[in-house]
């Protein structure tokens, strides 16, 4: 299932996509149409939370809704709905893996920059934003915006300790991330977060598909293009560090929590690796697909 959160008429809703993903369902609304009771929590976060249950009322209620006319008021069309980030806004930072494709790293610098532990950092939560909209230029404080399309793991159970065999368990599903980043605001600092925490820097969306929808999360295809532009094409079969190794890596000494994003890494083919490099320029179209999910598409502010 696709689990989406959007704006309608000022209202943020949170729902799935149903009728072959053309319309969008909000959940808290129809349950409370079919039971007569409010049985949801207001966010798509909170729900997370107690994923079981979400992903059971998620499957009752669009068996519900496609089927029962009394559903047909609550059920929107796309186009009449503004989709916004799935987790507009997460309770922490967002976890990212840095240079988990050996190609990445070595257009980044040279093989001695292949890692041989995983390395981390993170961005805020106040840089997510949605599919289709505008990424800001910050054209005060950057000159080298750069895009980095990445697979994200959505945490849907909490967890310290998380073995590796255990570890796809605790994820309620995926989505795609834009990692857009100052690359002279990351050279200048000497380390990662502010370049990479501007306001919108973080394209998340468009919405979370659940666990189940993807067999294997380490056999993804993953492509970028700026403006029709193939700029990366590549697979998560060439992570360094697979999705279960990631979790049980973070989870060591640090509790994950339901909602908590983990972006996995972004393969060969970022601006900066061409010579000359390539950076964003405004008004350019950056989307980014994978396979099994959906295509991540944002305007960078003309």
């Amino acid at each position: 299932m696709k689990f989406l959160t959007v704006n309608h008429h000022g209202l943020e809703k949170y729902g799935v996509l149903v009728n072959n993903d053309t319309s969008f369902l909000p959940l808290k609304e129809a349950a409370e149409k079919k039971y007569g009771e409010n049985r949801l929590p207001d966010t798509l976060i909170a729900s997370i939370a107690s994923s079981e249950e979400l992903l059971n009322e998620a499957k009752h209620l669009s068996e519900w809704a496609e089927t029962n006319s009394a559903a047909a008021e609550l059920v929107l069309p796309l186009d009449a709905v503004e989709i916004l980030a799935p987790i507009p806004r997460p309770s922490k930072n967002v976890f990212c893996v840095g240079k988990n494709y050996a190609k990445h790293a070595i257009e980044m610098g040279s093989a001695a920059d292949i890692p041989e532990d995983i390395i981390v950092f993170t961005k805020s939560p106040t840089a997510v934003t949605g599919s289709d909209m505008e990424v800001l230029n910050h054209s005060k404080l950057t000159s080298q915006l750069d895009y980095e399309g990445e697979l994200a793991v959505v945490i849907g159970k909490k967890g310290k300790g998380i073995s590796e065999e255990d570890a796809l368990d605790y994820v309620f599903g995926y989505t795609i991330v834009n990692d857009i980043t100052a690359r002279d605001l990351q050279s200048k600092h000497k380390q990662y977060f502010i370049g990479k925490s501007l306001d919108t820097s973080c394209p998340m969306g468009p919405w979370i598909v659940d666990s189940a929808t993807i067999d294997n999360p380490n056999s993804l295809t993953i492509q970028t293009k700026v403006n029709g532009e193939l700029r990366q094409d590549s697979n998560t079969q060439q992570f360094i560090f697979p999705v279960e190794k990631v979790i049980a890596i973070l989870s060591q000494g640090m509790t994950l929590e339901p909602g908590d994003i983990i972006a996995t890494g972004t393969p060969a083919g970022v601006g900066k690796g061409f010579k000359p490099p390539r950076f964003l320029k405004p008004g350019d179209e950056i989307e980014i697909s994978v396979e099994n999910i959906g295509t991540l598409t944002n305007r960078l502010e003309a």
